[in-house]
């Protein structure tokens, strides 16, 4: 005689899962990051005067800066404004892999996105020249010349 038939035991660590599912999951979430990469967004400072578009992946494909925010005399006013584009852009590359990622959006990705910069991107800031939001996370949007 043979013995009764025994449930089929789980995958360690993953009470539940059905491995073929968690491949097939894995497997949308990267067609949806593709998806995504191939997407562009486009981030601003100081009311529009500085635009930055960037890849859903990342890359800098261009940057627009309005003559009149050129001025000699402050040439740290405008590299503000570009770190502030920059990171504007980057937080919506994050959020869009986030949306990417679905059920896997719990997965950090801000902390590796959020560096590419040298640390002035990804959610909440982190301080100093970069953080021209107050770590809002906002991405600068409004700063410009007095006035704008």
């Amino acid at each position: 005689m043979s013995a009764p038939d025994s449930p089929t035991p789980e995958p360690p660590g993953l009470p539940g899962a059905n491995p073929m599912d968690l491949l097939a999951s894995a497997q949308e979430a990267m067609a949806a990051q593709v998806e995504a990469a191939s997407r562009t967004v486009e981030g601003t400072a100081g009311g529009g005067v500085v635009t930055v578009t960037m890849t859903g992946g990342g890359e800098v494909t261009g940057l627009t800066i309005a003559p009149e925010v050129v001025d000699p005399g402050d040439v740290e006013m405008l590299q503000d404004l570009i770190l502030a584009a920059l990171r504007d852009a980057n937080g919506q590359v994050v959020e869009l892999q986030r949306a990417a990622l679905g059920s896997f959006g719990g997965i950090d990705i801000g902390s590796a996105l959020g560096d590419l910069f040298g640390g002035i991107g990804g959610t909440g800031g982190t301080g100093g020249i970069g953080d021209l939001d107050g770590g809002t996370g906002e991405g600068g949007a409004g700063l410009g010349p007095a006035g704008a």
